[in-house]
């Protein structure tokens, strides 16, 4: 199969392709620094010609809440359009566990408002909700840190690692259509709050880690169950322990 893949010289882009391509498959890595650009519109018919599939894993240089809707739902708008007009016969979307629980935050507004695009084309869907990535651990907690204290709600958290998301992608990207959403975590559960704590004394950070019910996880609170599936789920290999990257 011809698979292109939307932000495929990122994180999960750039382990996608290695997999895909281990599978056999065409796997095109596409982005701004390749000559595409789902944003302008440019490059996208080209690199759509011929391909079976397409996998948007791209993100918005911007988290700020109008930015970051301009860029889902335009770069989606067009993406979906050239993906029409050259005959692409399934999407993949990569998105977050919780988007539609949380409306306080104006990123995963963005992303509903990308899914709501997704279901309503013509196009055969799948839509892959992610937990947080292991890769993120330390800009969260950067983003939580308030006064040199890192500030985390006392709620399920259950991350992944970027390998395992790009194999639970890559399987879904050259399957068959689910035209609906699957959710992927991480194999442990965990108390967040009681994550960060032991994460930063592994890393040797002094921050202190200060357990707060009120605490905004970019933008805004959390319930419990805010950022963990909801029913069954696909679940990782690869422990946060005996992540390498976890040091």
């Amino acid at each position: 199969m011809k698979i292109v893949i939307i932000g495929g010289t990122g994180l999960i882009g750039t382990k996608l392709a290695a997999r895909l391509r281990e599978h056999g498959h065409e796997a095109v890595r596409a982005a701004p620094s390749t000559g595409v650009d789902a944003l302008t519109g440019e490059g996208l018919a080209d690199v759509l010609a011929g391909a079976d599939t397409v996998v948007d894993v791209a993100n918005s240089p911007s988290f700020e809440d109008a930015a970051v809707l301009e860029f889902f739902t335009t770069a989606t708008g067009n993406l979906l359009a050239a993906g029409q007009a050259a005959g692409v016969g399934h999407h993949v979307a990569l998105s977050v566990v919780g988007t539609e629980r949380l409306p306080g935050s104006g990123y995963l507004r963005a992303k509903v408002a990308q899914e709501d695009l997704i279901a309503k084309s013509p196009i055969p869907y799948s839509i892959v909700h992610a937990t947080q990535f292991y890769e993120f651990t330390r800009m969260i907690a950067d983003n939580a840190t308030e006064d040199g204290a890192v500030r985390v709600a006392p709620v399920s958290f259950q991350p992944i690692a970027g390998d395992d998301v790009a194999a639970a992608v890559g399987r879904v990207a050259a399957g068959t259509p689910l035209n609906g959403r699957v959710e992927i975590a991480g194999p442990d559960r965990y108390r967040m709050d009681e994550f960060f704590r032991a994460a930063l004394a592994a890393w040797d950070d002094p921050r202190e880690v200060v357990t707060d019910p009120h605490a905004r996880y970019f933008g805004t609170e959390l319930e419990d169950l805010s950022l963990v599936p909801n029913g069954d789920a696909v679940l990782g290999e690869v422990h946060y322990a005996d992540w390498p990257g976890r040091g």
